[in-house]
């Protein structure tokens, strides 16, 4: 792709997503999502493969359809109230509607069956985007709107995509998939805390984007899109490898890792507010997402494959790590000393 047209796109995301999550009224907050969605498009299908033509389609419907449902939830308010302000959103009927255009931005079950199938069709450093950053808009719109939406509707979601999240991502063997059945799971968690503590939603997402940043980074630099490839990889970059199986178990929510933290704090939270069967039940159902990040981080340190594969071995290079990819998984796993600090803050 031209770079003069990549700098567009990169621009366009971010000018959309400021817009949206500085806005007020519904009308700016659904002209960002606009422009985000139209920016993030030709990323999607600029390989021209049959397949992220397929992937840039789903998404462009999907999130129409998202957009449409946003712009009828808050119409119908202001109908009914006079109010276009975001935080201003009443009417029961309003907040039922914009719950489910929420839940189709962001892939929560039951709305979720489109996010896999755009991340496989999509190269890895725009499946990153896909995850972190498209995400960012409709949580903001999310914590601004948290008071008036229904809570025992977003425990329901909440369950059904931490347990759908980690059910479906157990037989996959391409990794893009996996990491889009883990962001279901991890929306999961914020769904659940998102009505009692919208700073603690915040927080996770912060170090969800920062873990799952390093994992499609670490992913990138190794060319790795199947388990088949990364059984591979320690001959060629062994230390990346390594760093690998730090943040994808910190992704796994095991102390002493940066992932522990969020789902300690919500836990925590959903105690404090008489809901330990709900905090009970997610940490069961988050074990079955253990279970395929586990068999990621064994795949990732193999160092002879227990079974021949069509993949030529790979010589061992000196290739340097990325300053990026090396910040980013420092952060993805050592940042639990420092929670206090980081609650603080949000």
């Amino acid at each position: 792709m031209n770079p003069q047209a990549k700098l567009i796109f990169a621009l366009s995301l971010v000018m959309g997503t400021t817009i949206t999550i500085s806005s007020n009224h519904w009308i700016t907050a659904w002209a960002g999502l606009e422009i985000n969605t139209l920016a993030i498009l030709p990323l999607i299908a600029k390989s021209h493969h049959p397949r992220a033509i397929e992937a840039a389609t789903k998404y462009f419907l999907t999130q129409s359809a998202a957009s449409a449902l946003v712009l009828f939830s808050s119409m119908t308010n202001a109908w009914h109230t006079g109010q276009w302000d975001i935080t201003q959103l009443t009417h029961p009927v309003s907040c039922l509607i914009l719950t489910s255009a929420i839940s189709i931005k962001l892939g929560l079950v039951p709305f979720h069956f489109w996010f896999p199938e755009v991340l496989q069709g999509s190269p890895l450093t725009t499946g990153l985007l896909l995850s972190t950053v498209m995400k960012f808009p409709p949580i903001t719109l999310l914590y601004m709107t948290a008071p008036s939406l229904n809570p025992t509707l977003l425990t329901s979601m909440a369950i059904l995509s931490v347990a759908l999240g980690g059910w479906m991502g157990l037989n996959q063997t391409q990794i893009r998939k996996v990491l889009a059945f883990s962001s279901i799971s991890h929306l999961g968690w914020m769904a659940a805390i998102i009505h009692y503590d919208p700073k603690l939603t915040l927080l996770n997402f912060y170090l969800y984007s920062l873990m799952t940043a390093a994992v499609f980074l670490a992913l990138n630099s190794t060319k790795t899109l199947k388990l088949s490839v990364l059984m591979t990889t320690w001959a060629k970059t062994p230390s990346l490898s390594a760093m690998l199986l730090l943040t994808l178990l910190s992704l796994a929510g095991l102390p002493p890792l940066t992932g522990f933290l969020p789902k300690w704090l919500i836990i925590q939270e959903l105690t404090k507010q008489d809901m330990a069967p709900v905090a009970i039940t997610i940490s069961l159902l988050s074990l079955l997402s253990l279970f395929f990040y586990l068999r990621l981080a064994y795949c990732a340190t193999i160092t002879l494959p227990p079974h021949t594969t069509n993949h030529m071995k790979q010589w061992h290079t000196n290739k340097p790590v990325h300053l990026s990819v090396a910040i980013l998984t420092v952060s993805a796993t050592m940042l639990l000393p420092m929670s206090p600090m980081l609650s603080s803050i949000v």
